[in-house]
């Protein structure tokens, strides 16, 4: 499975009560130059980029981006409405005319860049939302927001991209309107219902531990819809959106997400393993190279795992048994299957 890489994980890593960032050094590094460091450093570790439209990738820098790329590709231009104050009350979903325009113009215009470039795209809609109760008309936002991905959805498909929703459930809007899986899931049935057939679901791990949704099982859900798009990998303490290095946490689901890839045509498909880490106090490239080892390595126990055994269990729903043939694989050592027991 081919991988990309959100840049923003090699960034200064600004915080809330650090400001200027955790990495103070890289405030005045250009995209093209922290672009030329992440190709560099990762070479043999990821193989395209992911970038915020317009603070990241634009349509003055590309050339310069596509340069410092070299052999690798932009794999993803993300939407980013929410650092612009203008629309902190909802852009997409914007009751006022005149922001709401401005919203989509901008948005129509990262999907023009991101067909130009070759690249799908994802709407992470952290700003389509509410912060108090009595605050939105539901039904009218809810209206708004899916008029504007009907057409956001439709320009992809005349350049030949994809469109892929990223679902949250809070941070910045307190209740982002898609909030979870099964919310993704529905937006993409009405607009496949409209005629898209473009519009899947980028499942970005913490996100899901933040919820309280099963990994493995979100991915099989979208999966079995034809919509598993994209991924953002990592982890976390399943509290707020911390996105610690992949594997250091949530190590059983993602050891699960593993086994579940593997009966998944997502990789044959061109699915990708996005990576899309907050690194906070540590070094980014050290951080980013030890999510792909450690990556590899879960995946590498799931081709331990003896799947008979696995399945023999989960036809009696026996934990314990389940457990048993997992743990096998952690130890290196026989299920009782492989031994003829």
């Amino acid at each position: 499975m081919k991988t990309s890489l959100a840049l923003g994980s090699l960034g200064p890593l600004v915080t809330r009560f650090v400001p200027g960032g955790h990495g103070p050094e890289l405030v005045s590094e250009t995209v093209v130059e922290r672009t030329r460091r992440a190709v560099e450093a990762l070479d043999g570790y990821i193989d395209g980029y992911e970038y915020y439209y317009p603070d990241g990738l634009n349509e003055e820098n590309v050339d310069a981006v596509r340069d410092a790329l070299g052999t690798h590709d932009i794999y993803i231009l993300e939407n980013a409405l929410h650092p612009d104050p203008a629309f902190a009350r909802g852009g997409l979903s914007s009751s006022h005319p005149p922001t709401r325009r401005a919203a989509l113009e901008r948005t129509l215009a990262c999907v023009d860049l991101a067909g130009a470039v070759g690249a799908h795209v994802i709407v992470w809609p952290g700003n389509e939302g509410y912060n108090y109760p009595f605050q939105v008309r539901y039904g009218e936002a809810w209206e708004l927001l899916l008029d504007a991905l009907d057409e956001a959805a439709g320009r992809c498909e005349r350049h030949g991209v994809q469109l892929f929703l990223e679902p949250k459930n809070s941070e910045p809007a307190l209740k982002i309107l898609i909030r979870s899986v099964a919310t993704a899931l529905h937006v993409t049935h009405v607009l496949r219902s409209r005629g898209h057939t473009n519009v899947k679901v980028n499942l970005d791990w913490q996100n899901v531990f933040v919820t309280g949704e099963g990994l493995a099982e979100s991915a099989a859900l979208l999966d079995s819809e034809g919509v598993l798009g994209h991924q953002h990998a990592s982890s976390g303490w399943g509290t707020f959106d911390d996105k610690t290095m992949v594997g250091s946490l949530n190590f059983m689901e993602t050891l699960e997400l593993a086994v579940q890839l593997r009966s998944s045509k997502y990789a044959e498909a061109g699915g990708r393993l996005g990576f899309d880490i907050y690194p906070y106090t540590e070094d980014g490239v050290a951080a980013v190279r030890r999510s792909v080892e450690q990556w590899r390595a879960i995946e590498a126990i799931a081709a331990r795992i003896d799947s008979a055994a696995l399945d023999e269990a989960r036809n009696h729903r026996d934990a314990v048994h389940a457990y048993q043939v997992v743990y096998a694989a952690l130890a290196g050592s026989e299920s009782d299957n492989q031994r003829g027991m």
